[in-house]
């Protein structure tokens, strides 16, 4: 059973020999092969040979184009900068004065030089891998990459001083997701990830407004082109779980603060739920004893469902033991 049927049975809740492991690399991936982050978000090449090596070394079931979340808003406009191995910054909002949507009305479905550069990502994958392992492509959410253009503090103002002006604002966004969307998609993407982090930020009525909607339509393109949706909001999501099945996802991440039994039950058959042990104090302070047991735990919580990951990005300088002792509680697991 390769990870594409492994994956499919999955989410059928049909007997699979091990559930599938979608842990989420990022910075240790592009140290693990001795490369700064720099060249690791800039340039695809890295990124697909960072993905090889921990696909291989950790019995991953995803390779993934995740980077930075800085792909569209650069190609909206946002100067960047990106130190040689820290995270990537912006050097000041690119809406600062609600007249300023014009300069995103400009650049609306288009497909710049970092967003092609995640699709070469996605072709590269497809190209080595076939449909033998899971590629999965990755969008902001309308929300979250309303807040990487303007600043959070911004956005969260927005939602009570200006809430028909950042409706305008996402509708821009939205049409411009669902475009890349649909590229990587094109391009071999089996799985479009969304982060929308700032939407556990937000009450659930703000989300069902601001934030749902727009997700559920750049999920529902995915669809269309017969491709699965991943959404991924961190932080405590408790308050909008219910919500968050609305948006149409087949795979939903849950952080670690998170009630993970309490989310499998909430999704029931709807969606799988992917998670959930605390990336930090487990994963990368913990013991490979620790890591061990929380794995299963979290694979417990729906036996036929759960694909197991912690609960956000593993964080640079995890010890490799335990993610191996993560592999083994998989491999351990009745799938």
């Amino acid at each position: 059973m390769n990870s594409t049927e492994r994956l499919h049975r999955r989410l059928k809740g049909e007997t699979v020999d091990r559930p599938p492991n979608f842990d989420i690399f990022m910075t240790f991936a592009a140290h693990y092969i001795k490369q700064p982050l720099s060249k690791y978000y800039q340039d695809y090449r890295v990124l697909c040979d960072a993905n090889y090596a921990v696909l291989e070394a950790f019995d991953l079931d995803i390779v993934q184009a995740i980077s930075d979340p800085y792909r569209e808003a650069a190609d909206f406009g946002l100067e960047v900068d990106f130190p040689f191995d820290d995270l990537p910054h912006s050097k000041k909002p690119l809406i600062v004065e609600l007249d300023d949507i014009q300069k995103l009305k400009k650049r609306s479905n288009l497909i710049g030089k970092r967003m092609a550069d995640r699709i070469s990502a996605v072709r590269t994958f497809k190209d080595r891998l076939g449909n033998e392992v899971p590629i999965m492509g990755w969008v902001e959410g309308a929300l979250a990459e309303a807040a990487d253009i303007r600043g959070v503090s911004r956005v969260l103002m927005d939602l009570y001083d200006n809430p028909e002006w950042l409706t305008e604002l996402l509708e821009i966004i939205v049409e411009t997701e669902i475009a890349f969307a649909k590229a990587q998609v094109e391009a071999g993407a089996l799985i479009i990830g969304l982060g929308d982090a700032i939407a556990s930020q937000i009450s659930p009525k703000m989300y069902r407004r601001f934030a749902l909607p727009y997700e559920k339509r750049i999920f529902d393109a995915v669809h269309e082109m017969g491709a699965l949706a991943r959404l991924h909001i961190c932080g405590n999501t408790t308050q909008i779980l219910h919500e968050m099945v609305e948006s149409g996802a087949d795979i939903i991440d849950l952080d670690w603060m998170v009630d993970f039994q309490l989310a499998a039950d909430v999704f029931g058959d709807k969606a799988a739920p992917c998670g959930n042990f605390d990336p930090v104090a487990i994963m990368l302070q913990g013991s490979p004893e620790e890591v061990y047991q929380a794995t299963l735990r979290c694979l417990k919580a729906n036996p036929k469902r759960t694909i197991s990951a912690a609960g956000c990005e593993i964080p640079d300088k995890t010890p490799k033991e335990n993610l191996l002792a993560q592999t083994k509680a998989i491999k351990d697991f009745a799938g």
